[in-house]
């Protein structure tokens, strides 16, 4: 596996790990539809959250968020709107961005809510 592969899934675990120590109950890791990957789906209260996870190894370049293309959200959403038909979801659903910066000298978690509300 490609070492940017491999940070990504480390990020992902991360990230997983933040929700769950946050209160969040994990519902599906790296759930796809057609084309559409969504990283995180968790539950906490009544709230659905999608989450993508961006990890990258520094910040010099910008900020993780900051690699999340106006096509990517388009392709979470779809999958999220498919999610929640199978489900029968009738609840709040929110998408967060957890932008992660992992190194041998620092792990930077940064967990944005409604973070699709930026774009």
């Amino acid at each position: 596996m490609a070492s940017h592969n491999e940070l990504g899934k480390e990020g992902e675990q991360v990230a997983t790990d933040y929700l769950m120590d946050k209160g969040y109950k994990i519902c599906e890791r790296n759930w796809y539809f057609k084309k559409a990957e969504i990283d995180i789906i968790a539950q906490k209260d009544d709230v659905l959250v999608i989450v993508e996870v961006k990890t990258r190894s520094t910040d010099d370049f910008g900020d993780p968020q900051d690699f999340i293309t106006p096509k990517k959200i388009g392709h979470i959403v779809e999958a999220a709107d498919e999610y929640v038909q199978r489900l029968n979801w009738d609840k709040e659903v929110r998408f967060d961005i957890m932008a992660i910066v992992l190194n041998a000298k620092e792990k930077k978690i940064e967990h944005i809510e409604d973070g699709f509300l930026f774009f």
